[in-house]
């Protein structure tokens, strides 16, 4: 263990994610540019393009999105912000969650759905083929072979780039191999929310961009006098930076997408690239729970 962290210690800015290519590891999430209950459209949808964009100059070449953001909107936005895109800039995108109203996510994995909005998120980002596609849940209703055959196919047809899952068990993650490279798995993982430390360690064995989703969630541990919080003000910087940081310590796959729909707090976020915590600090987070 002790090893491991002293080479990740380095932080290496950049990973590179089979089928995609090089990105910087600190990206953007776009659930946060739509209204409340990631539905609809957001208070100011002005602001909104102001964030993706401030995103790109900030140095982001890697945002995150789905097409059940708003549903459609997340993915309007970012092209209307961006489109066409600058040239290293890439794209991802989730299928497989239907929207019901706000706050509710069903997931649908059929075949023709999962091509159905896969087409639509092309014609939606305005491109000829996707970075990035994730299966956003394993319909536990489908048998996941089919939902990973389609995957596979549309890869084949070339209308997408790289694959990738989310919120999978590292049995689901091997299944998925035996049709298509895994690029990325996206599941929670935070200072507080660890279920998923044995994924985590499969992505970095095998080479496999993971994006932790909620990755500045640290509950109590940010609260005054709480490690996060004294960590922070040892470092001069936020706790949400500091979560940011550990996460980018912790493995070199890893791949954290802190979203806002706010220039503040995108800045405040992309502040985490540049800061650097000692070992001491390091494995005081690593402990706390």
């Amino acid at each position: 263990m002790t090893t491991e962290h002293e080479d990740t210690r380095k932080t290496p800015a950049t990973i590179d994610l089979k089928d995609l290519g090089t990105v910087h590891r600190l990206g953007f999430g776009a659930m946060r540019i739509v209204g409340d209950g990631v539905w609809g459209e957001p208070a100011d949808r002005k602001a909104a393009v102001d964030v993706v964009r401030r995103a790109v100059e900030l140095g982001v070449d890697f945002i995150d999105t789905a097409d059940s953001y708003g549903p459609n909107i997340s993915e309007e936005i970012i092209a209307e912000a961006l489109h066409p895109y600058p040239e290293g800039v890439r794209i991802a995108t989730k299928v497989g969650f239907t929207r019901t109203g706000p706050n509710q996510w069903v997931p649908v994995g059929r075949a023709e759905y999962l091509r159905q909005q896969t087409e639509l998120s092309l014609r939606k980002l305005k491109v000829d083929a996707l970075d990035l596609l994730q299966l956003h849940r394993i319909d536990p209703k489908v048998d996941a072979e089919e939902q990973f055959g389609v995957l596979s196919d549309l890869q084949r047809e070339g209308k997408v780039k790289a694959l990738g899952l989310s919120e999978v068990s590292v049995d689901q993650l091997k299944a998925a191999e035996q049709f298509f490279t895994v690029s990325t798995v996206q599941n929670r993982y935070n200072l507080t929310d660890r279920k998923s430390e044995d994924v985590l360690d499969y992505a970095t064995e095998n080479g496999i961009g993971f994006i932790p989703w909620a990755p500045i969630s640290a509950g109590d541990l940010a609260k005054p006098g709480g490690p996060l919080d004294e960590a922070a003000k040892r470092l001069g910087a936020t706790t949400s930076q500091v979560a940011l940081v550990w996460l980018l310590r912790r493995s070199p796959v890893m791949m954290p997408i802190p979203g806002t729909g706010s220039v503040k707090h995108l800045e405040e976020n992309m502040g985490a690239a540049g800061l650097v915590i000692d070992d001491a600090t390091f494995t005081e987070l690593e402990n706390a729970r």
